[in-house]
């Protein structure tokens, strides 16, 4: 029987061209199901070890040791306050084992853990070749659809067999069985049935390694991607930049008569690509990645990590883009927030934020309006830079003596004190059970204050707009906050 074993071992090794440790693994699984069948205790926990050089083989039924508490499988656990003298040294997660009658392994045995093993080879070849194709890093995969199941794409490559879902097609594409695909390989999801390859062909990636197998130069590291944005199906904006002085980044990728971009093009089913050149410089960046619209001017508001882009009013319509397009893939393709607007709308919102600083100086250090104006003209914007600015910055400016810098810095820490004071007895009069929502941390409940936003139902009655003009979070995040708020009233209903 023990050769028996050894003969079955080294057979289906030879026959599925798996080392014979896979196969020895199999059979032990296979002898373990069938011993727990035998003993009619399908919930036990039945461990076989086969000898690899003689083919004898042992059976053992064992049980973890839990804590009291995780003691729910009394046929498979043993609890810590069951411990006797068997358990010596053992401690949490280990096992003990106890000898089993072994079953005779005759030849309908032999038959259903050849089945077993089969399916346990085929998983392991499965395995091996998903992990020899990972192994290539090659995220840019060929194949042909095999199949279409519930609008989804099966896709045959090699050996292997990956997944194009709906959602990851390009919108209106026509993909029928037998087509040529090309994708982007995107995750590998390991599930009850095994890995699973799953494509994109509306990723950001996808674009950027549609360039690295059409411009040799990004290989040779002449070259490089530095970002990519994509509106699936319509429009892509890509950044480059050359690592080589010689060569032209934008030219390069467009190639001669644009037969590079034309081929990218093709694969994205006529999705238009902008080639933007990169630069360290985040305003020139920004300016680049909104070609082609012309812009007059951009201020930077590094807190809120966004930009105003001031264009003319002709070129008002090009910078935004149809249904905002351009703006929105510049952003993604930046990382900036991006307000768009004209020269007029500029002054405009200069002056207003202007009017609300000059009214701030002049209420808050009770000082005149060319005091204001100075201080507005000199580039402070906050009480606190008024405060804590150096002493001698302050006294570079020509309007101010000394005396006066003295006066104006203890007025603005007075004032940031007083606004201090009544923030925290604001804050102070926000419910408990609003301080305490899952959700709301410290700053949150003093920015809520700051609105008069104090209790459960305040914040519950709030829209969404209004909870993110408030306190600049993501619509989606106040969104979940102030369903939260809201919980209590479906609950009591």
């Amino acid at each position: 029987m023990s050769r028996e074993i050894l003969l079955l071992v080294d057979a289906l090794a030879r026959e599925k061209n798996v080392s014979k440790e896979i196969v020895f693994g199999a059979l032990e699984l296979a002898l373990a199901s069938a011993t727990k069948k035998k003993s009619n205790q399908e919930d036990i926990d039945v461990r076989v070890e086969i000898d690899r050089n003689t083919g004898d083989y042992h059976s053992f039924r064992r049980w973890q040791l839990v804590e009291d508490n995780d003691h729910e499988y009394p046929s498979r656990q043993v609890a810590v306050s069951d411990l006797d003298e068997r358990h010596a040294g053992l401690e949490l997660g280990d096992f003990y084992e106890e000898p089993l009658e072994a079953i005779e392994f005759g030849r309908i045995g032999a038959q259903t853990a050849k089945q077993v093993i089969l399916q346990k080879i085929r998983d392991a070849e499965r395995e091996q070749v998903l992990n020899d194709f990972l192994e290539r890093n090659d995220f840019l995969v060929r194949g042909n659809i095999k199949r279409m199941e519930r609008g989804n794409a099966i896709i045959e490559i090699g050996k292997l067999e990956a997944v194009l879902p709906r959602e990851q097609m390009i919108p209106k594409e026509n993909l029928r069985v037998g087509d040529p695909v090309r994708a982007y390989l995107l995750r590998v999801d390991r599930g009850g049935r095994g890995p699973q390859l799953v494509l994109s062909r509306t990723s950001a990636e996808f674009v950027k390694k549609l360039f690295e197998l059409e411009v040799p130069e990004i290989e040779e590291g002449l070259l490089e991607i530095r970002g990519a944005a994509r509106d699936p199906g319509s429009r892509a904006k890509i950044s480059v930049k050359a690592n080589d002085p010689r060569i032209d980044p934008q030219g390069t990728c467009i190639g001669m008569r644009g037969s590079r971009v034309q081929a990218v093009t093709s694969e994205l089913a006529g999705e238009r690509v902008d080639i933007v050149l990169w630069s360290p410089e985040q305003a020139t960046y920004v300016i680049n990645a909104l070609s082609p619209a012309e812009v007059q001017r951009i201020m930077v508001d590094e807190e809120k990590h966004s930009m105003d882009v001031v264009v003319e009013e002709d070129q008002l319509a090009l910078a935004i883009g149809r249904g905002g397009q351009n703006v929105r893939l510049a952003s993604e393709l930046t990382g900036w927030i991006l307000n768009i607007m004209t020269v007029d709308e500029a002054a405009e919102k200069h002056e207003a934020e202007d009017a609300a600083l000059r009214s701030l100086f002049i209420n808050s250090l009770d000082v005149d309006e060319e005091m204001a104006e100075v201080l507005i003209s000199e580039g402070f914007t906050t009480l606190e830079e008024v405060a804590y600015v150096p002493l001698a910055e302050m006294l570079e400016i020509d309007a101010l003596d000394e005396e006066t810098v003295n006066e104006l810095r203890s007025r603005a820490r007075n004032a940031l004190l007083t606004q201090a004071i009544a923030s925290e007895e604001k804050v102070e009069s926000v419910s408990e059970e609003l301080k305490t929502l899952e959700g709301i941390d410290s700053d949150l409940v003093r920015q809520l204050a700051e609105h008069g936003i104090t209790t459960r139902d305040d914040l519950a009655d709030l829209a969404v707009d209004d909870l993110v003009e408030m306190t600049g979070m993501e619509a989606d995040a106040a969104t979940a906050l102030i369903m939260k708020a809201r919980e209590h009233w479906f609950s009591e209903e």
